[in-house]
């Protein structure tokens, strides 16, 4: 809460009446002219308490007319009535006259925006501008001059567009410029450096006459009318932002125009102002878009240029203004808010303007000026000006100016006693342990006040007065002359400052003792006292402590510096310690003084700093190291974002419990709040005592400690009856009161004392119902409470074991929410006899969500927020749905239901709709009876009692439920004609037949049957017939009703046999065995009777009377619906029955069902024919059959197997033996196949040695040559099949094709190692003969390493080659291992290189005569034989043999090698 200190100005005996006043706009001083009817006219010049500044006192014999200060300068220009201008600097004390060109009155004086120039302007109509030096000295002549010819009124002048330099300065800024930005940024720049704003110097402006127009002067000097209304001009503003100019005239008209570069003006707005006429109007301009005018009235009239919008705003009564006072005068102070009006009764109404954006939809227009106590005055207030950088407001009341300056209201609260300042001279004295309340009024104005138990202490910077109680009053003990702008008191010592320096007095002002400060430390300016010590801090942000608790003060702390603490710190705000001494809280202030988001906690024990920053919730935790390093740890204090953005203004210690430490915070004003979508239910939330969104002051109380950190204790919003937090001592919290309210709720302090006016208390959370408690109770509810915001529920929980108070456990059970401990929750319900809490939290621990059943348990305490928070948590959204429907919170429960619980959303709207139809809000609950899909039956019911609206809705719905609702009620009326109207609408046939037959129209009710094919009416026009004894219209209708049953009824009773077989057979089973029995009864038609059996399942009777009546035909349609589940003794009869007529495959099939597989087989045996895979199935019994054995089952399946090969079906004979269990005989019949895929996969599944050797000998047969992947799987199988030796086999004939095919004696020599390697490991029956076959290899693979050997070193030594080979040429049976045509082709491309001609014939004619079959070219080339022919002249014709190429052992390399490997890991 702000006072305001008024300060009558000390005026001169020979001043008269005030006529003008006006501030400089950066320096606070006040020129105020006089009027004197002895005199004439005087001016003089006032500091901000109203002081006379010397020599600054102008008189004439004339009036003053206008006063005008420069924008920067202490110079202020005087106009006189004479045309007389003076232009004074008080800086030099210097008065400069204007050269005397005007001749009447001065009404137009302005200075430039740069202030280089000055306007001046009379009465007849004669403008100037002259240009100024710095000390107000006009140079030369005037820059211009025009003449009206009529009375100047007004002028304002225009901004000009920005310079190139201004240009090129944004944009820098604009692109991250820091000095850029720092230049456009007043705070950081220094004051008073305007920018440069381009050469032009800004000397275009506006005049206005008497006549109404609107002239512009441009930077030329040329004028222009730009704008004529008509009348006279009251108030000329012009809008920067929007370039607008706002002219109202004397006849409250307003307009509005829009202004081009070059000065014309285009108007866009014309309006009428409300308000009496013939009052002059005073009017003030709003952020550039606000107009408020005071016209004498009880009010203030507003009207919004963007919005269009009026309203008015008045002073309250309520307040202390008289009904009917008038305003005369307006002022608004944009850095503040502030909007003042002075009225006729003397008083001053000063109104805030809430912050936010002006388009916020959170408030209304008038709701967003908040109306203040006023300051009461003396006289009728005519003028007031707010100004200087001080924002001072000056008064003018007729006979005297008043400066109005605003005052802090001081407060105080130590030892349980409180101090609240009231006004600038009344302090309301509250002893809170006795409850004893005084008024202390003083002769001073008084900036500060401390307390203790003993004595009070106020004083205003100059003078310092002590008082203390003495019985029923406050007697003065002391008073002395003291400039100290700040003091604190310890017992019988006050603490005063002086530079460098804290003074130690006496009650009387003697000094004891002085603790000094050097000069580097700075000044004093910071006090608090707490326990026993002293914290003081200086204007150069360090801080030192004393400890007081002995005749003289000593150090606790000493000095430490907040720049070395707290790197980039600004300065000190305020600072607090604790009880014990050992934590000084610090709140912090930014470089230019505005407020800190932080505060510094500095523990003195361990020397470490904490800095709590509220805006983000962050802690720095830094412990302070030599040569200034500190190391920093992070974390969060606050889970909760609405306790985010938070600005700390005030900050206490508990003045007994050192580790509780309390701050008052307000939000960040980031834009207007969102307007809440229930007002009702905001307002209800308002009132509660939880920390919401909403909230602007928040209070917020810790635990600090140093093993635990800082840790919240609670958060709830300032009550809106406080004005700010005092301080506290448990089990309170202390709050200065608004003025003129009081809290409800703490009207009665105890049973003894009741609470001071000034002063309200609030208790702490957990001391709800103990504020009474003794000191060991109070101590255990504070371990209680510092354990249970440590989170160490067990602690606190054996803390209060032994309390009973019910709040206490309350209390508990709350926190318990918040911690989800359930199990001590269950003892706190116990404990508090909350029965029905207790038995909901049993139910609760059902849900598989823990905070489900923690929801539960707030809900019965009565923390619904907590419980949707927790809902939300745990996405129990139908829980939460069923919350809000409890708490009418139906808005919510229904977007819960649409978002988040589909299932549930039609019974939402159907209980909403119930709740509406109890609220009497019948329109809306229709709209959700339909969204529920209940309204065909809840409407009607509701509207029952207004059957004309019930009409009207159902007519208007057009829905076939509501309409045959109608109908049954007009039917019920015996209106049967508009029944039969509404029955047609919803086409309810039924009810139409049923009102026909009524009415005898019965072949109307035919009609209606036989068009509709309604099922019911058919029936009931079916029983009317039969009521007629009319059986074929009965039956027909029977039958179109579907109601077979009563049509073969009828039909039986009266002998319609030809309609009696139709209906059976559409009939159900039991109708058709009784029409059977009917059948077979009158013994006429058996057929009918065998085909109705037939038909309702009941074969044996079927077919019993078949064979009877020996029906052939019915006997074969009877046995295609037998199957497997049928009568085996039946299958087996019909089986017969088929046997003996030749059917013989479905005498199969019916075997087959009875499950008499080898009847079946032997009869497919017998007759020859073809087993299908469906009958082989069905021959098949499975393993887990019970009916035969294993053994027999596999016979069975090797019999079908068996047959299945007699008729060549060898994949089917395959499964079969395989089924049976017999793999070689499935293997044989696979490769009776042929199948080469079937059978390799085989041999690979089966995994047998046999079927390895079968299926490799049956690749073999193959034509593997071609296929390597045969030629692999061959040489898998037989190393699978350990079948070496027909592997040796096989490597020995891949060496001759290796031989024959391609004369690759390299690869054949590997084949036949690996087959003489194969062969020696294998196990044969004959030693003997695997001996001979060794024996054979081995010899095989000698003739083939010599010819190889042969070949390789023809090279080097053609002659032992060419001996070799005629070597080989020798050696016996050599034509079964190599080629011999290989060996002579060999030796003739020797003798044809050698040139030995007769020998190259030689070995062609031995080739000839020992291969006589064998083509020539074969082995030896054509060009050769040719060769050598010519060489002996001897002619030959040419063969050409056809040459057929196979694949090699190549492409096997690599499975060689594999196989060669499993081969030599055989035993």
């Amino acid at each position: 809460m702000a006072l305001y200190f008024d300060h009558r100005v000390e005026a001169p005996d020979s001043v008269g009446s005030p006529s003008h006043i006006s501030w400089h706009p950066v320096h606070p001083f006040l020129a105020v002219a006089s009027v004197s009817t002895t005199s004439g006219g005087s001016v003089d010049i006032y500091l901000e308490q109203g002081e006379h500044v010397p020599d600054t006192h102008i008189e004439r014999s004339f009036r003053v007319t206008n006063l005008c200060w420069h924008p920067t300068w202490l110079i202020l220009a005087v106009g006189w009535e004479t045309g007389e201008v003076i232009v004074f600097n008080k800086q030099n004390k210097e008065q400069h006259a204007v050269p005397p060109t005007h001749t009447a009155d001065i009404t137009v004086l302005n200075w430039s925006t740069n202030g280089n120039c000055l306007v001046s302007g009379d009465r007849l109509g004669v403008l100037l501008l002259w240009r100024l030096d710095q000390r107000g000295r006009v140079q030369g002549t005037p820059l211009l001059k025009h003449e009206y010819r009529k009375h100047l009124t007004h002028c304002v002048f225009r901004l000009p567009p920005p310079g190139e330099d201004l240009v090129q300065l944004a944009k820098a800024a604009v692109s991250g410029d820091e000095k850029a930005l720092d230049m456009f940024n007043w705070r950081k720049s220094s004051f008073g450096g305007f920018l440069k704003m381009g050469s032009q110097e800004g000397l275009s402006f506006f005049v206005s006459l008497m006549d109404g127009t609107v002239h512009y002067v441009d930077e030329k000097g040329k004028t222009t009318q730009a704008a004529s209304t008509d009348s006279s001009i009251q108030t000329l503003f012009y809008i920067e932002k929007r370039e607008a100019l706002v002219v109202v005239t004397e006849n409250l008209l307003l307009s509005l125009y829009l202004v081009t570069p070059e000065g014309k003006a285009e108007e866009v707005m014309k309006v009428k102002l409300s308000g009496k006429m013939g009052h002059r109007a005073d009017i003030a301009l709003i952020d550039g878009s606000l107009l408020v005018t005071a016209i004498g009235e009880a009010a203030l009239r507003f009207w919004d240029l963007e919005r269009g919008e009026n309203y008015v705003l008045s002073p309250e009564e309520k307040f202390g203004f008289e009904k009917g006072e008038n305003i005369n005068c307006v002022s608004y102070c944009k850095v503040k808010g502030l909007l003042a009006a002075g009225t006729d009764k003397g008083r001053v109404a000063m109104w805030r303007k809430v912050p936010g954006p002006q388009c916020s939809q959170g408030l209304e227009s008038k709701d967003r000026w908040t109306l203040h106590s006023p300051t009461e005055l003396k006289g009728n207030i005519t003028q007031m000006k707010w100004g200087s950088r001080k924002n001072l407001l000056a008064v003018n009341n007729i006979s005297s100016v008043v400066i109005l300056r605003e005052q802090a209201m001081s407060s105080h609260f130590h030892q349980q006693v409180a101090v609240v300042q009231i006004s600038p001279s009344l302090l309301n004295v509250s002893f809170l342990s006795t409850g004893v309340t005084h008024s202390l009024r003083t002769d001073m104005h008084i900036s500060g006040v401390f307390t203790t138990k003993d004595a009070i202490a106020v004083w205003n910077g100059k003078q310092v007065a002590i008082f203390e109680p003495s019985g029923s009053i406050l007697r003065n003990a002391g008073t002395f002359l003291c400039e100290s702008p700040v003091l604190a008191m310890h017992e019988e010592n006050v603490y005063t400052v002086e530079p460098n320096r804290v003074q130690v007095r006496t009650w009387q002002g003697t000094v004891k003792q002085l603790l000094l400060f050097s000069e580097t430390e700075g000044n004093p300016c910071f006090f608090d006292i707490c326990g026993n010590f002293l914290v003081v801090g200086t204007d150069l942000a360090h801080f030192k402590s004393f400890d007081l608790s002995r005749r003289e003060a000593k150090v606790h702390c000493s000095c430490k510096n907040m720049a070395e603490l707290v790197p980039g710190a600004g300065g000190i705000a305020s600072l607090r310690c604790n009880a014990n001494g050992n934590k000084i809280s610090i709140l912090l202030s930014k470089a230019d003084n505005s407020p800190d988001s932080k505060i510094c906690f500095y523990d003195v024990e361990m020397d470490t700093v904490t800095i709590f920053d509220f805006k983000t919730g962050q802690i720095d935790w830094r412990e302070t190291l030599s040569f200034n390093e500190q190391e920093t740890k992070k974390n969060h204090a606050f889970l909760d974002e609405s306790l985010a953005h938070l600005v700390p203004v005030n900050h206490f210690w508990d003045q007994s419990e050192p580790k509780l430490f309390v701050c008052e915070a307000v939000r960040e004003v980031t834009g207007a709040q969102p307007k809440p979508a229930n007002r009702k239910a905001h307002d209800k939330d308002k009132d509660k005592d939880s920390a919401g969104p909403m909230a602007d002051v928040l209070i917020l109380s810790f635990f600090v400690s140093h093993e635990h950190g800082f840790l919240l204790q609670d958060s709830f919003p300032r009550p809106p009856a406080y004005q700010s937090l005092l301080g506290m001592e448990v089990p309170y919290y202390y709050f200065t009161r608004k003025l003129g309210e009081a809290d409800r709720d703490d009207q009665v302090d105890s049973e003894h004392h009741s609470v001071p006016q000034m002063v309200g208390r609030r208790p702490l959370r957990d001391f709800v119902g103990l504020e009474d408690c003794d000191k060991p109770t109070r101590d255990t509810m504070l371990n209680f409470s510092f354990f249970v915001t440590v989170g160490d529920m067990d602690e606190a929980f054996k803390s209060i074991k032994l309390i009973k108070s019910e709040a206490v456990w309350e209390n508990m059970a709350r926190v318990c929410v918040k911690t989800q401990r359930l199990d001590v929750a269950r003892v706190c319900l116990g404990n508090m006899g909350h029965a029905r809490g207790a038995r909901a939290l049993r139910e609760a621990e059902q849900e598989p969500e823990l905070e489900a059943a923690v929801a539960v348990l707030a809900i019965q305490l009565g923390m619904l927020e907590e419980a949707e928070q927790l809902y939300k948590k745990c996405k129990r959204y139908d829980l939460l749905n069923k919350l809000y429907q409890a708490s009418s919170q139906w808005q919510k429960a229904i977007e819960v239901a649409e978002l988040h619980n589909r299932v549930h959303l039609r019974t939402t709207y159907y209980n909403y709709a119930k709740h509406l139809e109890a609220s009497s809000d019948c329109s809306l609950a229709l709209s959700y009876y339909e969204k529920s899909d209940t309204h065909r039956f809840e409407v009607p019911r509701m509207l029952s009692e207004d059957l004309q609206s019930l009409e009207l809705y159902i007519n208007k719905m057009k829905d076939k439920t509501l309409w045959r609702w109608w109908a049954q009620y007009l039917e019920s009326q015996a209106e049967m004609d508009t029944a039969l109207h509404y029955y047609e609408l919803a086409q309810d046939y039924f009810s139409l037949v049923r009102i026909h037959c009524f009415q005898g129209n019965i072949q109307k009710a035919a009609k209606i049957a036989n068009e509709t094919g309604n099922w019911a009416a058919s029936y009931h026009l079916a029983r009317q017939y039969e009521s007629q004894e009319e059986v074929r219209q009965a039956v027909h209708f029977y039958t179109r009703a579907q109601a077979f049953n009563n049509a073969i009824r009828l039909c039986r009773e009266n002998g319609l046999d030809d309609q009696l077989m139709n209906l059976a057979l559409l009939s159900s089973p039991e109708d058709m065995i009784e029409a059977a029995r009917y059948c077979e009864e009158k013994g006429e038609q058996m057929d009918r009777a065998v085909m109705l059996y037939h038909k309702a399942g009941h074969f044996s009777k079927a077919l019993e009377l078949a064979f009877a009546t020996q029906q052939f035909v019915a006997l074969q349609l009877i046995a295609e619906d037998l199957d497997e589940k049928s009568d085996p003794a039946l299958l087996a009869r019909c089986s017969d029955f088929f046997l003996e007529h030749s059917q013989y495959e479905k005498a199969v099939e019916l075997l087959l069902a009875a499950k008499k597989y080898q009847e079946a087989l032997q009869l497919c045996l017998e007759q020859n024919m073809t087993i299908t895979e469906e009958m082989a199935e069905k021959m098949t019994v499975s393993k887990d059959c019970t009916d035969l054995s294993e053994e027999s089952r596999r016979e069975l399946l090797e019999q079908i197997a068996n047959c299945c090969m007699r008729q060549g079906n060898y994949h089917l004979a395959t499964k079969k033996y395989t089924q049976a269990g017999n793999k070689l005989k499935a293997m044989r019949a696979l490769l009776k196949s042929g199948d080469t895929e079937k059978i390799v996969f085989f041999a690979g599944v089966s995994r047998q040695k046999e079927i390895y050797i079968m299926a490799a000998n049956y690749l073999q047969s193959l034509d593997w040559r071609k296929e390597p992947e045969t030629m692999k799987n061959i040489i898998s199988f037989y190393t699978k099949g350990r079948a070496l030796d027909l592997l040796a086999g096989f490597y020995d004939a891949c060496a001759q094709v290796e031989i024959d095919e391609y004369q690759n004696y390299d690869k054949a020599h590997g084949a036949l190692t690996e087959a003489y390697k194969c062969l020696s490991k294998a196990k044969a029956k004959s030693p003997l003969d695997q001996e001979t076959k060794l024996a054979q290899l081995q010899s095989k693979m000698t003739l083939v390493k010599r010819f190889i050997q042969a070949r390789r070193t023809y090279s080097e030594d053609p002659k032992e080659s060419v001996k070799q080979c005629e070597q080989l040429l020798e050696e016996p049976d050599l034509d079964n291992t190599i080629r011999i045509g290989d060996v002579y082709g060999f030796l003739v491309e020797h003798y044809l290189q050698t040139e030995e001609f007769q020998m190259a014939y030689k070995y062609l004619e031995e080739m000839r005569r020992r291969l006589p079959a064998a083509n020539m070219s074969f082995y030896v080339n054509q060009q050769t034989v040719d060769a050598v022919h010519r060489g002996l002249g001897i002619p030959l014709a040419r063969i050409v043999p056809e040459r057929t190429r196979h694949n090699s052992l190549e492409d096997t390399k690599e499975v060689d090698e594999e196989v060669m490997e499993e081969v030599e890991n055989y035993p």
